[in-house]
């Protein structure tokens, strides 16, 4: 379960990234953030940014067009 949720529908490229950054900047290692796109780039894109940043990204999934994303501060 998510300490957080950042609702990114609606937003194209690099804007969902921003927000994750930004809401990840403000949480506590270990916590948990869900992140909702609409866009389907944010696929690979969230992807690359766990990778580079070290956050680990528990789950990616597709439900209704809407891609929800589960990360883990690290």
């Amino acid at each position: 379960m998510a300490d957080e949720t950042l609702d990114a529908s609606g937003l194209n490229c690099p804007l969902p990234i921003l927000k994750t950054k930004k809401a990840l900047s403000k949480m506590d290692i270990g916590k948990i953030l869900d992140v909702i796109s609409t866009d389907a780039g944010s696929v690979k894109d969230i992807e690359a940014f766990c990778n580079q940043t070290g956050n680990k990204l528990m789950s990616a999934v597709e439900e209704s067009g809407k891609y929800i994303f589960t990360i883990e501060k690290t």
